[in-house]
């Protein structure tokens, strides 16, 4: 039924949750389901890259980029010992009016995926309200179905 979905993956117990449910679709479908895992690097939001920014800077983006990798390599080995196809993105934010949402939707329109699924972590009230919700804003973005899991 789904020949491509979109996983976009953070490292948290919920994103993995997410990753685990989509093994479980891929696995459940007769033709052979693509899986593209993607990591988005919110460096924006911190502090500013720039050609004068200090070694330090440079140096925590660097270690992002490190742990967005051995994320996705990670969730990669899982995806491939269960048998299905898989492929990875790593996307960077690269203008302050990027938002991780619109990203989300933007790799699920440019694959096209028939399906995204991902992990939602059910804020309410304040946290809400401060934190705001990625898996909303991509909803409220996408035209292809998504999934949200919750880690229970």
């Amino acid at each position: 039924m789904y020949n491509r979905v979109l996983v976009p993956i953070d490292g948290s117990e919920t994103s993995m949750a997410a990753l685990r449910e989509a093994i479980r679709i891929g696995q459940c479908q007769q033709q052979a389901t693509q899986i593209r895992l993607l990591y988005v690097i919110d460096t924006l939001s911190n502090v500013p890259q720039t050609e004068t920014s200090p070694s330090y800077i440079k140096e925590i983006y660097t270690q992002a980029r490190k742990y967005g990798q051995d994320i996705l390599d990670q969730a990669k080995q899982e995806i491939e010992s269960a048998g299905l196809r898989v492929e990875t993105r790593l996307v960077e934010l690269k203008r302050a009016s990027d938002r991780i949402p619109q990203v989300i939707a933007d790799e699920a329109k440019a694959m096209p995926a028939e399906l995204l699924v991902m992990g939602t972590h059910g804020r309410r009230g304040l946290n809400y309200l401060f934190l705001g919700s990625v898996a909303e804003g991509v909803m409220r973005l996408t035209l292809c179905p998504v999934l949200l899991v919750r880690n229970a």
